[in-house]
């Protein structure tokens, strides 16, 4: 069933956090309206477990899908889990990979999920180029292996901790040259990640001309979301720790030009910064950013 009409007015914009989906998948509607956000990024199941321990239910599907209000939420989209590596060296751990994100692409499928946030990987010290090409391999196979699955899988720039890879639009731009079906793919931006992987965003200059950089790489028309988080670490530290908007290292600024950019109106903006079981900072963020577009 098609999500009935949002009440929201087309001027409204395209915003929201990342919401639990604890008690039920539905849930996560009823909290993404209590802070007014029109869009939002959930789980398809536990974030730390390899696979739901049960298959949606036809009435988890159903509350979900006719939720009375679902059509004012009008960006829904999925993140992976965090154990998914498909660059993993290990055999076994990396079949179980492609394993358990084949589940998650089905789980989104059944939620009508445009896409599903994906960190690409982590080379454990056999080098970018062979991490690379086990990445392009495994999305190879898992595609292969669901033919009938419409959702994507939107790669996320990472903080380049460690040995993720995903760091440079370079990296991330070779994946979708490589891959054998790059239709099923697409991109998301973390603004923190960029930030950490030396990528000087503070300034709306500064951001400007890295979005430049991502257009002439990457490639804009491959942009499906953008995470809006600050970061408490510096640039080019290569650390993933989020900040509330405002209070980290980066500044207002990219948020600003993000808002106000018209090419960006479209894709949905959403929030990873910590928060209680209230919501409050997610209200407070939400509030920074309907101000900036102003």
């Amino acid at each position: 069933m098609k999500p009935k009409a949002s009440r929201k007015t087309p001027s409204s914009p395209l915003i929201g956090a990342h919401m639990s989906i604890a008690g039920g998948v539905a849930l996560a509607i009823d909290r993404a309206l209590s802070v007014h956000a029109t869009a939002m990024q959930i789980f398809v199941k536990s974030n730390m477990q390899w696979f739901a321990a049960a298959p949606f239910t036809q009435a988890e599907l159903k509350a979900f899908h006719e939720h009375p209000r679902r059509g004012e939420v009008r960006s829904v989209f999925g993140h992976s889990g965090y154990m998914i590596n498909l660059a993993a060296a290990n055999p076994e751990f990396a079949e179980k990979s492609r394993r358990a994100l084949a589940e998650e692409l089905l789980r989104a499928d059944q939620l009508g999920l445009p896409f599903l946030v994906l960190h690409p990987g982590a080379h454990m010290g056999a080098g970018e180029a062979e991490g690379l090409a086990k990445i392009v391999a495994g999305l190879d196979a898992v595609f292969e292996k669901l033919p009938k699955v419409k959702t994507r899988v939107a790669l996320e720039t990472t903080a380049g901790q460690g040995s993720s890879l995903g760091h440079t639009f370079e990296q991330l731009a070779w994946i979708l040259k490589h891959a054998a079906q790059p239709n099923r793919l697409c991109v998301c931006v973390d603004t923190a990640h960029l930030f950490a992987a030396g990528y000087d965003i503070s300034t709306e200059a500064g951001a400007r001309e890295t979005f430049e950089r991502f257009e002439e790489i990457v490639g804009l028309k491959h942009l499906v979301a953008l995470h809006c988080n600050d970061s408490k670490t510096g640039l080019g530290s290569r650390v993933d720790r989020h900040e509330h908007l405002g209070k980290g290292k980066i500044g207002l600024a990219p948020f600003e030009f993000l808002m106000r950019d018209p090419r960006f109106v479209a894709i949905p903006k959403v929030l990873e910064t910590p928060k209680g079981k209230d919501l409050a900072e997610d209200r407070e963020n939400l509030a920074v950013l309907r101000e900036l577009a102003k």
